[in-house]
Formats: structure tokens, C-alpha cells, sequence
């Protein structure tokens, strides 16, 4: 297995794979605590805007310090900043607010703007093993969500919520690929700081000014916000970015699919959900989708570091 370098050190490229599974199946289980907001009264925004406004306030010290290293790119940075935040605000703001299902399959259109942004703005090979995976993670989600029995309703804005947050996901891919100069916790928190943004704009678009007062919440509540964001968010977007800073972006944009599979399974096991033959079926085929890309040969493009 050939290493490669990561700052001076070696690791295996299989690592970023695993890497970006695992913030996957994080993004997969963060249903559990936003219901959990949910039920005290929390919008979607306003969670976004507490827990990774938060976090990008904490972490503008760290930010300072490493801007000698990208301050020739902050074009670069104020666009991972917009794509990143938005992505987060957008999706959390449409899963707690619409139907989940129907959120996830716009959602989860996700890795074909990855795979088709790869290759329109990094100039890397679409596959034959990457169309069959897309062809498999795609079929999956549909089975899951019953086809085109989910658009029997016209499109709303809980939709748009939902499609414009996969498509900003890809965006923040391909763009944290490309921008190699951009140390990974800069990244990082350029995401945070553009949810912020993001959050407080779509506060005030739906709500009013009145909406970005901060609620009235007990001691437990900002306690949990406190360590969600902390020890959930935080991770799930450190490993995120440092993981698709060091792969494609149409094989990340696919390998995040994995985060639909946990979402599942966690719903049937935690929440009791009942799943029939063919939402199993679409399970086993994202599944599949999943390790055909995580097992793709390393490619040339696939040993840059940033």
C-alpha cells in the first residue's frame, strides 16, 4: 500500500477514506439531538446559528494565527466560507423542518453534483467503478424514498432548503480540494463562521428581526448546545474537511452517501422505524456503493495534502 504525505508526515491513503466514513456516520446520527432541540422550540437556523456561530467565535484566535498561511487565497476561503455555510445551515434547516424523507432524496442528489463538480472544475476521471457506485448509491436512495412517488407534490421551500444544501456540500468538496493552501482548521472554521452568517440571514428572511433573539432556555439546554457543538459538530466537520482536502471530490461525493445508511439503520434501530424489502434493498445498495468507491485503486490526484 502506497503512503502518502500529510505535512511532513506518512499515511496510508486508506485513512482519509475511513476518515470521511466516520464524520459520515456522525452527520448520519445528528437527527438524534435536533429532534431532541426540536422539541424545545428551536428552528433549525437557530440551532445552526448557537451551535456553529459558537464554535466560530471560540476559534478566530486559531484563525488569526494561520491567516499568513492563506491570506494570498481569500478569495479560496470567503467561498468554502459561503458553500460550507450554507450546506449546514440549509440541511439542518430542511431536516427539521420537512418530511425526512422527502428531504433526503433531494439531499442525497449530493454525489452526483460531487462527482460532476470534480470533474468540470478539478479535471478528474470519472470511472467506470465511480458511475456503477453513483448508479448504485442513486438507485438506493430511490428505493428508499418510494421513487417518484416522493414529487407528487410540487416542489416547496423546504425542498429548495434541502436540494441547495446537497449541492453546497459538493461545492465545499471541490472547492476544500482545490484550495490545498488553506490549512484544514482554517477551513474548518470558515465553515463555522459562514453558518453563522448563513443562519442569522435565513432567521431573518422566515422570521424577522425579531427571530435572532436568542430564546429563553434553561441551563440543561445551552448544556447540551454546549457539547453538541463541541463534541459532535466540531469533529464531524474537522474530520470532514481534512478528509476531502485529501480525496476526489466525485469519490468523496459519493463515500458521504454512507451518511444516508446511518441514518437509516440508526432510525431502525434507536427510533424503531419499520423498513420494508425495498428500503433494506436501497440500504444494501448504498452500502455497496460505498465500499466500491472505498475500495478504488489510489490514484495520482488522490497524494496531494493540505
Amino acid at each position: 500500500m502506497r503512503l502518502q504525505s500529510d505535512g511532513g508526515r506518512r499515511t496510508s491513503p486508506m485513512l482519509p477514506v475511513w476518515v470521511l466514513i466516520f464524520s459520515a456516520s456522525l452527520w448520519g446520527l445528528a437527527w438524534l439531538p435536533l429532534k431532541y432541540f426540536a422539541g424545545q422550540g428551536l428552528l433549525g437556523p437557530m440551532v445552526a446559528f448557537l451551535t456553529f456561530g459558537g464554535l466560530g467565535l471560540i476559534s478566530l484566535p486559531l484563525l488569526v494565527r494561520e491567516y499568513a498561511q492563506w491570506r494570498h487565497c481569500v478569495p479560496l476561503f470567503l467561498l468554502l466560507s459561503l458553500v460550507g455555510g450554507w450546506g449546514n445551515t440549509a440541511y439542518i434547516s430542511a431536516l427539521l423542518a420537512g418530511d425526512v424523507v422527502r428531504v433526503a432524496l433531494l439531499f442525497y442528489l449530493a454525489p452526483v453534483w460531487g462527482v460532476l463538480g470534480g470533474r468540470v472544475f478539478l479535471g478528474e476521471r470519472i470511472t467506470k467503478r465511480r458511475l456503477a457506485a453513483l448508479a448504485c448509491a442513486l438507485g438506493g436512495v430511490l428505493l428508499i424514498v418510494g421513487g417518484d412517488q416522493s414529487f407528487a407534490a410540487p416542489l416547496g421551500w423546504t425542498d429548495f432548503l434541502a436540494l441547495t444544501a446537497g449541492l453546497a456540500f459538493s461545492a465545499n468538496n471541490v472547492v476544500a480540494r482545490h484550495a490545498q493552501s488553506i490549512p484544514t482548521a482554517s477551513k474548518t472554521i470558515a465553515l463555522f463562521l459562514g453558518c453563522m452568517l448563513t443562519s442569522a440571514l435565513l432567521l431573518a428572511l422566515q422570521e424577522g428581526s425579531a427571530a435572532l433573539v436568542l430564546p429563553a432556555l434553561s441551563v440543561s439546554v445551552w448544556a447540551y448546545l454546549a457539547a453538541y457543538a463541541i463534541g459532535w459538530l466540531a469533529l464531524a466537520t474537522v474530520t470532514w474537511q481534512w478528509s476531502v482536502t485529501r480525496m476526489e471530490a466525485g469519490r468523496s461525493g459519493v463515500l458521504g452517501i454512507a451518511e444516508l445508511a446511518m441514518a437509516l439503520f440508526s432510525a431502525t434501530l434507536i427510533g424503531g422505524a419499520m423498513l420494508d424489502a425495498g428500503e433494506w434493498a436501497g440500504a444494501a445498495l448504498i452500502a455497496g456503493a460505498a465500499l466500491l468507491v472505498a475500495l478504488e485503486p489510489d490514484s495520482q490526484d488522490q497524494n496531494a495534502s493540505g
